[in-house]
């Protein structure tokens, strides 16, 4: 759909916002000199790393024995501690980022190359490369998106969003105030983060429209904070219940496997829920006080009948229908297995398959396959990177720069809890600015964590839970996840916009984990007093 269609649409008309109708985003000067460079910077990188010589490949060695007098001694012959596979490991990762950052090529279209290139470098066989697009987050994602799609074909996700909105959203800060509640609500439902952006999306662009922002051209600072708000949001309230993400349930069973034990959806919330509010109502404070102040005409509706527009849309709607009542019916109950996972054991995945079964059966269900909103390049987009994250497992490369790190900063027995908590409690955040998946940054630096609290005979919790409450903070750059590469493409705001705030969030997002070490994690009893200084 090109900028001249949507102009003369109905800006008002949300069947124009869905995934698959957006318009081409128009890409900056900066970003077209990035996409025009980022394919030779990543083949140099790719060939440099592959070809580096003088190099030893040492392939089998125990990590835990490389001395820091060792690496030295490597180091000083020009040698490399990588194996043949962790080199090309290495070389695909580095390559693959660059390309995610500067696009020259759909994200999708990346996903797969890696995928292939790590069959033909040998990093992965075959069957283990493939099968990543049947992970069970994988599935975890696309049940959600059939459960999201029952919700939006049946109106009970626009009848309850447009009921808030109408209700709380007379003038531009109940508006802000409104999305806060919906995307913590439907945080609690709906496991899949791009599937929220999807329900939502429809409702916000049109708002933003309202308040007149249309993207592109019609930028204003009303349109920026709306929707880096909800990307924020997204993101953020799907950390305050371990169902938010499938990366969530994934850091959940990596915990519990180390205690022996179990943590369950009420344990997560309690501890995760307060910082998530916490850290939305930051998030909104920043973006409208410093970064985007809203002018007095942003304030106010720029469309006659704005909002009376959006309470005709509501009217429409009607009485309630059976069809939105079993929807409802259907998610709550989800809801219901989920919360109470502790006492039948039974996964979120396989919660999610049922309740798709049921939306999907004839007669007694509530949508059809072909009402169903699946975007499959996003999915694609997460095969390869889920596949990057099996390449780092199968390559050990993680264990081995961490212990290496130990060993080459002098960091042992004596080493205070507090370097050791604000160094893993950094680098999960920081990480988030290269790593597109949530699922591969789980899979690294959670067992990092767990490694290193067994190590050094710290408690298990104490440092990898504050770890696993920092994966949804994917919302700095486009490629950092899928709702912040779906929201950008609505040219809301530019790379600079989402960088500039995305990052401030992020350092003050680290800053408040480590005050929870000190206060919320240790009355909680997870840190131990006395412990983190």
């Amino acid at each position: 759909m090109s900028k001249e269609t949507v102009s003369q649409t109905d800006p008002l008309d949300m069947s124009q916002y869905r995934m698959e109708t957006l318009p081409v985003r128009s890409k900056s000067n900066f970003e077209q000199w990035l996409a025009r460079g980022g394919i030779w910077v990543a083949l140099i990188v790719f060939v440099a790393i592959i070809m580096s010589e003088p190099a030893v490949f040492l392939v089998d060695f125990d990590p835990q024995t490389l001395s820091k007098t060792a690496f030295e001694s490597f180091q000083a012959n020009g040698l490399s501690i990588f194996s043949a596979r962790g080199a090309a490991m290495l070389a695909i990762f580095c390559a693959a980022v660059i390309l995610w950052i500067s696009e020259p090529i759909p994200n999708y279209l990346t996903s797969l190359m890696v995928i292939i290139t790590m069959v033909l470098t040998g990093v992965l066989p075959e069957k283990v490369a493939y099968a990543q697009l049947g992970h069970p987050i994988m599935w975890l994602n696309i049940l959600s998106f059939i459960l999201a799609s029952m919700l939006v074909t049946s109106g009970a996700a626009k009848r309850f969003a447009l009921w808030f909105v109408c209700r709380f959203g007379t003038s531009a800060t109940p508006i802000f105030y409104s999305f806060m509640v919906i995307n913590l609500v439907l945080s609690a439902f709906i496991s899949a983060t791009t599937a929220k952006a999807a329900i939502l999306m429809p409702i916000f662009m049109v708002i933003a429209a309202v308040y007149g922002a249309r993207g592109g051209d019609n930028k204003n600072n009303f349109g920026r904070n709306l929707v880096l708000q909800n990307l924020l949001q997204i993101n953020l309230c799907a950390g305050a219940f371990v169902t938010g993400s499938g990366a969530n349930l994934l850091a959940a069973s990596l915990i519990a496997g180390a205690i022996g034990g179990s943590f369950f959806f009420a344990d997560w919330m309690i501890v995760a829920l307060p910082i998530v509010l916490c850290m939305v109502v930051i998030g909104w404070l920043v973006a409208t006080k410093i970064f985007f102040p809203l002018a007095p005409e942003e304030r106010l509706p720029q469309i006659e009948g704005g909002m009376e527009r959006l309470q005709q849309e509501l009217n429409k709607m009607g009485k309630i229908s059976c069809r939105e009542i079993k929807s409802l019916v259907i998610f709550i109950t989800i809801l219901a297995f989920w919360a109470t996972d502790k006492y039948h054991g039974v996964s979120a995945t396989a919660i999610a398959f049922i309740g798709a079964i049921v939306a999907l059966c004839p007669r007694i269900g509530v949508v059809n396959w072909n009402e169903v909103d699946v975007p499959w390049h996003l999915l694609l987009f997460s095969a390869g990177a889920y596949t990057l994250g099996a390449g780092f497992k199968q390559t050990d490369l993680p264990n081995l720069a961490v212990n290496f790190s130990l060993e080459y900063f002098g960091l042992d027995e004596t080493t205070p809890f507090s370097v050791f908590y604000i160094a893993l409690t950094g680098a999960m955040l920081l990480s988030s600015l290269v790593f597109q998946s949530k699922t591969m940054r789980t899979m690294l630096f959670v067992p990092i964590a767990i490694g290193i609290a067994q190590r050094f005979d710290f408690p298990i919790m104490s440092l990898a839970l504050p770890v696993a409450l920092l994966i949804e903070h994917v919302y700095v750059l486009p490629f950092n996840s899928k709702p912040a590469l779906l929201l950008y493409s609505t040219d809301h705001y530019s790379l600079s916009d989402t960088f500039k705030f995305g990052f401030t969030m992020l350092m003050i997002g680290w800053a408040a984990s480590i005050l929870m070490g000190e206060t919320w994690f240790k009355w909680l009893g997870y840190v131990p007093n006395g412990v983190f200084w």
